[in-house]
């Protein structure tokens, strides 16, 4: 069984890590998602580091459900705009709109993420295979329910969740092919995304909220993990 977990990698586009019956199977790197998923072959699921439903109004219940499950580490969660802030074309009028939806502004963190979060939306259109995760509800999951303590940007942060990966198979070796310029922290969410593509695969994974909230078109809004 193949799946791929993918994260946004800056300039560099998307990473992705290929699991293969639950041990690491290869990675890809490519500036559009849409290619580096026609990369990847037939993989059965897709799991994106990336915001993907979208509620009409308010917070999304996934992202304040991850929150409470993450305590000190739920900064790394950020709060999704309702569907039309994105569609707007620049900062200040998404924020307006945010602010009449939610009773907030957006902040400009969530906002950079426009780019990736359009692009990421028109694929999961197009594929069903793809789901939406956060790669430190995973981490989490892996340490038995207790986020890790350290930022993922840190030296014992990313030694840590290494690890985690390795104790459940996924082991990364120190030669990435093609992701071997690609920071750090970015291949281990990608990888973390693989292990919950992995659960998602054997019907195994979890997901936030429990009951999950739908988009305009009846899809679920939910982050798996």
């Amino acid at each position: 069984m193949d799946v791929l977990g993918v994260d946004a990698c800056g300039k560099q586009g998307w990473v992705g890590i290929r699991v293969s019956d639950g041990g690491y199977a290869g990675s890809l790197v490519d500036v559009r998602l849409e290619a580096l998923i026609e990369r990847s072959g037939g993989v059965s699921v897709i799991a994106v580091d990336m915001p993907l439903g979208l509620v009409e109004r308010g917070w999304r219940a996934a992202d304040l459900g991850a929150r409470v499950l993450l305590g000190e580490r739920r900064s790394t969660v950020f709060l999704v705009a309702p569907r039309s802030a994105w569609l707007e074309s620049e900062y200040v009028a998404a924020g307006d709109r945010c602010q009449e939806l939610t009773g907030q502004r957006l902040s400009r963190q969530a906002w950079a993420l426009a780019p990736k979060l359009l692009e990421a939306r028109a694929c999961r259109l197009a594929d069903e295979r793809i789901h939406e995760v956060h790669p430190e509800l995973s981490f989490r999951a892996l340490a038995g329910g207790v986020p890790p303590a350290f930022a993922k940007k840190t030296w014992r942060g990313q030694n840590t969740r290494r690890a985690l990966l390795a104790a459940a198979g996924v082991v990364l070796p120190d030669e990435l092919g093609e992701a071997d310029r690609v920071p750090a922290d970015d291949v281990l969410d990608a990888a973390a995304a693989a292990w919950s593509a992995d659960r998602i695969a054997r019907g195994v994974a979890e997901r936030v909220p429990e009951v999950p909230e739908l988009d305009a078109d009846g899809r679920a809004v939910e982050i798996r993990y």
